[in-house]
């Protein structure tokens, strides 16, 4: 009788259409590991990037020629454990997330943490089957089903560490604070989950009619659509009684930083997240020096690369008390991945895309 197979797929970082399927024996779980069958994989931008051979600003992460598992986020049970003591004791039947950055444990990411993020340069999560360390996951909240805890562990915990990243762990803030979130992707709409439940009053920008009423629905405070009115940045300002936002969740980058810059609160944050309206700056000399920007309205810019597993506990708990349940915008199945990402990258989608693995 044939042994079991992890079914996977695999990138040569050549192009999504070139996502393809392949299968191998399945790991077993060495000292202070275990073996996880994967249930749920939810996608993320970074993904597509990856896939693309696009993913190439980290000059800590090394390429390789061998195939990558893509992808990073995760829910899954624990069906083997590894023999030796356990940094972080799990049984089997545990319904586990996976952290990206599998050593960041507390505190500020280093260097040496690049080299272990899943999807790349370690190989993902898109398969069925994959041998973790047991300090590489945290507890799944047991209010959600598979699909929608998968979406924890980048979108929701980026979100996170941008509104509370700055804050002593355990003393989450937001309440009477004004937070700005661009677009509706998982970021976004995470990160509007998390300041409605934390008492902050939200607004949210979008392209899409349809796409800001679902986010009223979701009960953001304020909608702005930045395709009928570009100087959204002056839109803030009016709404915040030209106080401005006290936390930005920048994810444009090349065409919205300065926009962002002209609408944060004096004292603010920018939490810079994403660049999906682009990597490259204006050419030099055509806009104000950021230097200056950040300066003249005493702006904290911070760079969010997810967060610690620690602070993954803690939302993690703050979701549980909200019982915040994340937003799936479609299920694909696992058969279908090469569509999901496609569809991902599209842009369509209001929330997060997931590719469902066990049937």
């Amino acid at each position: 009788m044939a042994e079991p197979q992890v079914q996977k797929w695999q990138t040569l970082e050549d192009g999504l259409e070139n996502l393809t399927r392949a299968s191998g024996p399945i790991p077993k779980p060495g000292a202070d590991e275990v073996l996880v069958e994967i249930s749920a994989v939810s996608l993320n931008y970074r993904d597509t990037e990856v896939i693309m051979g696009m993913y190439n600003h980290h000059k800590t992460i090394t390429d390789t020629t061998e195939p990558l598992v893509p992808c990073s986020d995760m829910c899954g049970t624990v069906i083997a454990v590894g023999d030796g003591p356990h940094t972080i004791p799990w049984s089997v039947g545990d319904r586990v997330l996976s952290t990206f950055i599998q050593t960041h444990l507390t505190g500020q990411i280093k260097a040496k943490d690049m080299s272990y993020g899943l999807g790349k340069p370690l190989e993902g999560s898109l398969q069925t089957h994959r041998v973790f360390p047991s300090y590489g996951l945290v507890k799944a909240p047991d209010y959600l089903p598979d699909e929608e805890a998968s979406c924890l562990p980048i979108a929701a915990v980026t979100a996170w560490m941008a509104i509370n990243g700055m804050r002593p762990i355990g003393q989450p803030g937001g309440k009477g604070e004004t937070i700005l979130l661009q677009g509706t992707g998982g970021v976004s709409v995470s990160g509007l989950q998390i300041a409605k439940a934390s008492g902050a009053t939200a607004i949210i920008t979008s392209s899409s009619p349809t796409k800001l009423a679902r986010a009223a629905a979701l009960g953001a405070d304020h909608t702005i659509n930045y395709t009928t009115t570009p100087s959204w940045q002056d839109s803030v300002m009016s709404l915040t009684g030209n106080e401005g936002a006290d936390v930005i969740l920048e994810c444009g980058g090349a065409q919205t930083l300065h926009k962002s810059l002209d609408c944060v609160a004096f004292g603010g944050l920018i939490a810079c997240i994403g660049y999906v309206s682009g990597k490259e700056d204006d050419p030099a000399g055509s806009r104000m020096n950021l230097n200056l920007l950040a300066l003249r309205r005493n702006v904290t810019l911070k760079g969010i690369i997810n967060g610690p597993r620690d602070r993954f506990v803690e939302m993690c708990e703050f979701y549980d008390k909200h019982q915040i349940r994340p937003v799936v915008d479609r299920v694909f199945g696992f058969e279908e991945a090469r569509e999901a990402v496609k569809y991902l990258f599209g842009g369509k989608h209001f929330g997060k895309v997931v590719v469902r693995v066990k049937a």
